[in-house]
């Protein structure tokens, strides 16, 4: 049940960022639900195994490249649905912190 409220309020963020930036956009609020569900996959399956390749480049960032991690996660969800667009890799490091900031804002993860 947790998971579920969790991706709807996902949903409802990305849904919000597609409605005030421009470089991200969306059909409506079921699409953006589903792009929150692909997002939590892809993260389930893919970020570990880029994050463990990338571990060099993240060290002498201090960490920083992370964030382009986050966004290449959701510029592949961008690739998987026609739904869902965001224009660049900015748009998509944008969106990644905004997702992040308002899950730690609402206790998303414990």
């Amino acid at each position: 049940m947790k998971f579920l409220i969790s991706l709807l309020i996902n949903g409802l963020i990305i849904y919000a960022a597609a409605a005030v930036f421009s470089g991200i956009s969306t059909v409506g609020y079921w699409h953006a639900v589903v792009a929150a569900l692909l997002l939590a996959i892809v993260n389930t399956l893919v970020r570990p195994l880029l994050t463990l390749l990338t571990f060099p480049v993240t060290v002498l960032t201090l960490g920083l490249f992370l964030f382009v991690i986050n966004g290449a996660m959701i510029l592949l969800v961008d690739a998987m649905l026609d739904s869902f667009n965001v224009d660049g890799l900015f748009s998509a490091i944008l969106l990644s912190v905004i997702i992040s900031v308002a899950n730690l804002l609402i206790g998303g993860k414990e």
